[in-house]
């Protein structure tokens, strides 16, 4: 009787949770206690039923060897510089190859010296005519494809993080896409915006040696290159682009940012973003302010000058001003993706699917009555044929359902159309595990056991069956959930927690009632 009165117990307890994890996700959760609708997590509807942008992005991989060479490019010009080693030029050529321009021979020697010790990652193609010509080492280059994916992944899952959606899915796709699901998105513009900007943020000097439109016409000097600041739009006058002829050795970029806030200029009243450095990033700029006091230093952003500010004094604090025009929500996007770092390569939208709130509402129509006459069904059949044992497995099924949902809110999983299939589909599975006992009970009545016996006869027989049913299931479910996208992993999630509670419903709680009923009625036959 202890064993008995416990399992009772333990099946309404588990019930009575589910219930005050599951009542806040639907609609009765406006007439509850606020505090218990705060503070209990709830199932979130996935894209297909809440609606909002599934985006697929495409990492441009060419473009981060070649941005990986370009910066190889501008550490040698800075190093030879620094060693005092002239050289005609310095340029890229291609995506992974480099040419290093010298005057003779013992500048070559000392050339092919520094990028042997300090650039291993290039190896010698050839010498000759008066110019050293490198490449990526081997390997190198596929380091870097795979590097920009994995990367550009991290980065967009702090932006959008950082944007606020809930339950995003982010996840790699093939080789060099990135598929992204944003559920009950308003504003998907924006967020593509927010998404696919590169925020390359760089710190360079102003090259005040020759005159901007000069060098447009004639070429950059040696280790510059003209840069431009976009036009923008001041008290109703839109104003032109301007050029700037800009060094290319960079000497401080947005890896060195800890924080980026927007801010209101008091005396114009136009947002700006403030910018604080981490602490080696502020004792750099220090550093670079106080050496290069009455130069103008560029600050760059996805190769475009948004601002090029005379250094009066050396700047202590760690902190700078990015201004540009800007409206408050650039300036916040802006500082978004600064916080989040720079992608490593450009990404381009390749599929842009937006799917309406109305289209959600309709599915979650379509597969709550499919759910309700799927049940309905299943537990008029079990009532009929099974009888008095059949209203015991309705019982268990409402169980089920029940503690599945009460789980789901539980873990805040998210909730797809798949995921309510996967729901009906666990009906299936429990009616299924009661149809193997409810046999096996029979088949044992046949022989002539008493009702407590023969119950206890078919489910000893029938654990291993169902046991064995459940595992298979899982297994495929578990297979689904790896490596399925976001509408699949719903399915799989639903189907899961579904199976593992069916175990529990169907080998405990439909024992127990029988249990009680012997207990209290001293059943001479089973209605079955």
């Amino acid at each position: 009787m202890k064993s008995i009165l416990l399992r009772v117990l333990l099946l309404a307890g588990f019930t009575l949770v589910a219930l005050v994890l599951f009542l806040p996700s639907t609609p009765l959760s406006t007439s509850l206690p606020s505090f218990w609708t705060k503070n209990v997590p709830k199932i979130v509807l996935g894209l297909d039923l809440q609606g909002g942008t599934h985006l697929v992005l495409s990492v441009d991989q060419d473009k981060a060897v070649e941005n990986h060479t370009q910066r190889i490019v501008s550490g040698i010009e800075g190093v030879l510089k620094k060693k005092n080693i002239p050289v005609k030029s310095v340029d890229k050529k291609g995506a992974t190859g480099l040419l290093i321009g010298y005057f003779d021979g013992s500048n070559m020697d000392a050339i092919k010296k520094i990028v042997s010790d300090e650039f291993q990652m290039l190896t010698l193609e050839s010498s000759s005519d008066g110019r050293l010509a490198y490449n990526l080492a081997e390997g190198e280059a596929k380091r870097i494809t795979e590097w920009a994916t994995s990367q550009a992944l991290e980065t967009i899952r702090n932006r959008i993080d950082k944007f606020g959606v809930s339950e995003p899915l982010i996840q790699k796709q093939g080789a060099k896409e990135i598929a992204i699901q944003l559920p009950g998105l308003k504003d998907p513009d924006r967020a593509i915006q927010i998404i696919g900007k590169t925020a390359v943020l760089e710190f360079r000097l102003i090259d005040e040696s020759k005159n901007p439109f000069s060098a447009l016409s004639t070429g950059a000097p040696f280790g510059s290159e003209v840069l431009y600041q976009l036009p923008s739009s001041k008290g109703g006058e839109v104003m032109e682009k301007t050029p700037y002829l800009v060094k290319r050795e960079v000497l401080l970029t947005g890896d060195a940012l800890s924080d980026a806030r927007v801010a209101i200029d008091t005396q114009y009243n136009e947002p700006y973003v403030s910018i604080t450095f981490d602490a080696n990033g502020a004792r750099m700029f220090e550093k670079i302010t106080s050496e290069n006091v009455g130069k103008r230093l560029a600050i760059v952003l996805d190769g475009n000058v948004y601002s090029a500010p005379n250094i009066r004094e050396a700047i202590a604090g760690g902190r700078a001003q990015i201004t540009g025009g800007f409206t408050h929500e650039q300036a916040a996007d802006l500082a978004i993706v600064l916080r989040a770092g720079a992608l490593p390569a450009p990404v381009t939208v390749v599929q842009n699917v937006t799917v309406g709130p109305t289209l959600g509402q309709d599915s979650i129509r379509g597969g709550v009555k499919a759910a309700l006459l799927g049940a309905a069904l299943v537990l008029i059949f079990m009532a009929i044929y099974y009888k008095v044992s059949g209203l015991i497995a309705d019982f268990a099924i409402f169980i089920n359902i029940v503690m599945l949902l009460g789980a789901m809110s539980w873990m805040n999983a998210t909730l797809t159309l798949p995921g309510i299939a996967g729901i009906i589909l666990t009906i299936g599975m429990g009616v299924d595990s009661n149809v193997l006992i409810f046999e096996r009970i029979k088949e044992e009545m046949r022989s002539g056991r008493t009702p407590r016996s023969a119950i206890n006869a078919g489910y000893d027989h029938a654990w291993w069956t169902i046991i064995d049913s459940h595992i298979t299931t899982l297994i495929t479910a578990a297979v689904l959930f790896q490596f399925g996208s976001g509408p699949i992993k719903g399915f799989a999630v639903s189907l899961s927690l579904g199976i593992l509670i069916n175990l529990f419903t169907s080998l405990v709680g439909t024992k127990v009632a029988f249990d009680v009923l012997n207990e209290k009625l001293r059943l001479k036959t089973i209605s079955i």
